[in-house]
Parts: C-alpha cells; structure tokens; sequence
C-alpha cells in the first residue's frame, strides 16, 4: 500500500488490561521457592501468606489498623463479599461510570434489592462527587479499567463521614496515591499493577468497615466463602494469612516476587513513576494527532494504567469494526496483544500502561498504532 511499517518494536507486545504483563525479566526460575505440594495451613504456607500481606502493607501504605486479607476470586470476590456483608445498614449510593461499576449497582439493586441512589456518569467522565451524600454508604470505582477514568483524589470524601466508602481500586492499587483514610474498603486483585497471576483478590478494612461487620447483620443469608464474622466478632484469622479457601502457593509466591520487585524500585513513588511515563508516552504522542483522542475528557481525572482512546476522523464509516480492525492488525504485527477496546466500552483501543510495562515498549507501540491506522483507512471497502 505504500505504507511503511515503523523500524522499531516494542520487545514485549503484551498490553492486556488484565491479567497483564510480568514484571520485567520475568522468569519461572523465580518461582523456585514456592512450597508445591504443600497445604496453605502449614507453617510454610501461613508464613507465605501472612509475608504477602506484610509487604502488601509495606508497599502501598496501608494504615497498621487496617485488616488486609487473601480472599478467593479475584477483586470480582473481594467487592461481592464486602457488599453482601457491609451493605443494608444505612441507605446506598452507588457510582458508575464503566462497565465493572455497573456491574456492582446490578449486584446491589437487582440481587441485594436495596432502594440506593444510583448516579451514573458515561464513558470518559466521572460523576460529580460534590452531589454524593456520605451520610450514606458509597460504592465506587476508583480507577475505570474500560473508560480510562480515575478519581483524582479524596479531597470529596468527608473525613468525619458517618457511611462507609467502598472502593474498587483494582486497576489503581500501586499505581495512584489512595487515600486510605477517606476509603473504609479497598478491594484489588494480583492480575494487574503489579502484573500477578489471576485468581486472587485482596479486601482491606478500616476499623469502621470492622465495627459494621461486627455490629450489623445483613438480612440475607451469607455464603460461606462471604463470611467475615463468628459469634459477632471478626475472624481474625482471615487476615493474618488463614485464608477462607484454599490458595495457590505458586500465585502466592508469584505475587512476593512482584511485591519485592515493587521494592527494588523504590516502592509506590517507583510504581506510579512507571505508569504516569507510560501513560505520558500515549499521551504525548495522540496530542497533535487529529485522527486519536483520549476517551477520557479531563486531564485531571485521566487514567495513568488503562489509557482508552478512540477513533475520531471522519472517513471511519464503522468505528467498532475499524477499531476491532486495527487491533487486529497491532495483533498480526505482534506489537500489540490484547489491545482492543472492552466489549462494553465504545470502539477503540485499550493500551495498559500499568509498572510492569516498560515506557520503552509504549513508545515503540505508539507509531505502529498510527501505522495500522493508515492502513486499515487505505484498505479496500468489502461489500456486506
């Protein structure tokens, strides 16, 4: 076609939003130290957990008063349990502006059946959080993984609040400053900042969150693999490492390997370095291009980990066709994996610029993005 393709290539194509790519030079050999074949309630196995949420507490600055636990199903499991067991105290407001937040205001509204205030803002913003009364208990994504929005802060969210904040911080854990001491929950899974295997999710409580579960009885029954309390008092024992299922030790040791990666460069102001420059090297090259723009409007509430872009010129008849036509070629070219935009989300493209991904590799994917982009305008219309 007369195009030429770009000389250099990003040395690893993987930019899936989850579970994403490993941290750099990754190899199996680092997982020699997993206990295989051992059960979790061993001294080795409680050790390594119990080491997990030690350095978890380490790296991301989780208050000493703060529970944090090793729960099953990724942060799908850690949001479904402190909803079903926090919520129907007091009254709810539930925020969405994404596919996975959406997804919580079905699990409140249609399976827990609560009355809750529902405040919906579309793809590429988020809501207003001047209007959220936190007199109530608020759920909320901090970080949308399919719009590519964030909060900016907690500067909305009352310190002497009297409803809890539950957070789905999945995509933002070791990526953005959180505050923890405006968030009563903060859910997340190992799949994604910090590049884990999937399956596992992490619950953190505030000592509100703990003195709800310890005081409050949902009116619905509880599934075993949901509840938090016996006889009224916290299970302790769930967040110094005796897990309520049984965990993968080698998931487990994987995600030590990232914690201590997390370390050796320099911990959380490390981590967020890392995505701000990977973001910045998307950002910095769509912005004299009229043909791109970023998904989300703000600068200010722009993601720094899932950075969404959408198709803007004109000569594009059918944008989820052409995006999905696009990936597809990143994909052929192997310079990019995973790329596409979320089913739900509106057509583009979806580039995980999260601390494991190299800004190197983000640069180098940058013009085969506009390559293929010329290409797939160049190429022949096919007849239906």
């Amino acid at each position: 076609m007369g195009i030429t393709a770009p000389a250099a290539r990003p040395v690893n194509p993987r930019f899936s939003s989850g579970p994403c790519a490993k941290i750099p030079q990754f190899s199996l050999d680092m997982l020699a130290d997993a206990p295989l074949g051992r059960s979790h309630r061993a001294a080795v196995g409680k050790a390594k957990l119990a080491e997990a949420i030690d350095l978890t507490r380490a790296v991301l600055g989780v208050p000493a008063d703060y529970r944090i636990g090793i729960v099953p199903a990724s942060d799908t499991g850690a949001v479904e349990m402190a909803l079903w067991s926090l919520l129907g105290a007091r009254k709810v407001e539930m925020l969405a502006w994404e596919s996975f937040g959406e997804g919580w205001v079905t699990d409140v509204v249609k399976q827990l059946k609560l009355d809750a205030v529902v405040r919906k803002a579309p793809y590429g913003r988020i809501v207003d959080f001047a209007q959220v009364d936190f007199a109530n208990d608020v759920v909320f994504t901090w970080n949308g993984t399919t719009s590519g929005v964030r909060v900016p802060n907690g500067d909305a969210i009352p310190a002497d609040r009297a409803g809890l904040t539950i957070c789905d911080a999945t995509s933002a854990a070791f990526a953005m400053e959180l505050p923890f001491d405006k968030l009563d929950v903060v859910t997340f899974s190992w799949q994604k900042v910090l590049g884990g295997e999937g399956a596992h999710g992490i619950l953190i409580l505030s000592p509100r969150a703990v003195e709800r579960l310890e005081n409050y009885t949902p009116a619905w029954p509880l599934p075993k693999i949901f509840r938090m309390t016996k006889g009224g008092k916290l299970i302790e024992g769930i967040f110094k490492g005796e897990t309520i299922n049984t965990p993968s030790m080698l998931c487990v040791e994987d995600y030590l390997v990232a914690l201590k990666w997390a370390q050796s460069i320099g911990g959380l102001p490390g981590l967020i370095a890392r995505c701000e420059a990977n973001a910045g090297a998307v950002r910095d090259f769509i912005k004299d291009r009229d043909w791109i723009a970023d998904l989300a409007e703000d600068p200010a509430t722009a993601s720094t980990t899932s950075v969404c872009l959408k198709f803007t010129d004109p000569r594009i008849a059918d944008g989820a066709a052409f995006a999905k036509a696009v990936a597809k070629r990143l994909e052929k070219e192997g310079v990019a994996l995973d790329a596409g935009a979320y089913r739900d989300a509106p057509p583009g493209l979806r580039i995980w610029c999260g601390a494991t991904v190299e800004a190197s590799d983000v640069a180098a994917l940058m013009p085969w993005v506009e390559h293929a982009f010329q290409a797939e305008i160049a190429a022949p219309a096919v007849d239906a």
